[in-house]
């Protein structure tokens, strides 16, 4: 489901439709997938609720209990956003907590010659929200 702004996405699709609707894919290259889910299928590993406000429920996931160290699971945006003159903003909630195998989550630019740009990293385990 989409809002005015360009590339925004909320998840509130039906199962794995999310990587058509939000305009995201898989990256063929990477180790294990990103997942749609809600809480209830969670259960204690994951949020109670997603951020979306009102009746919100779906979000992304990767389970790395089962992943070695260094392995990736990667999404990548389907279209290109042009390069603002002024600020440009990628902005997205994130929920990593309770886990001793949280690895780090990373988000990078792709700049016009295919060279990834890291833009921003964490690699603790936050507070139990969004």
């Amino acid at each position: 489901y989409y809002t005015s702004i360009p590339g925004s996405c909320n998840f509130e699709t039906q199962d794995q439709e999310w990587t058509a609707v939000c305009g995201l894919t898989q990256d063929p290259t990477d180790d294990f997938d990103w997942n749609i889910s809600n809480s209830a299928v969670m259960g204690q590993a994951g949020p109670h609720t997603d951020h979306t406000p009102g009746k919100g429920q779906r979000f992304l996931y990767v389970n790395s209990s089962t992943q070695k160290e260094g392995n990736r699971a990667r999404i990548i945006t389907t279209k290109f956003f042009p390069a603002s003159l002024g600020v440009c903003r990628v902005r997205f909630w994130f929920w990593m907590f309770a886990s001793r195998q949280t690895g780090i989550l990373k988000v990078y630019t792709v700049e016009e010659h295919g060279m990834d740009i890291l833009m921003w990293s964490s690699s603790r385990n936050e507070e139990n929200k969004w």
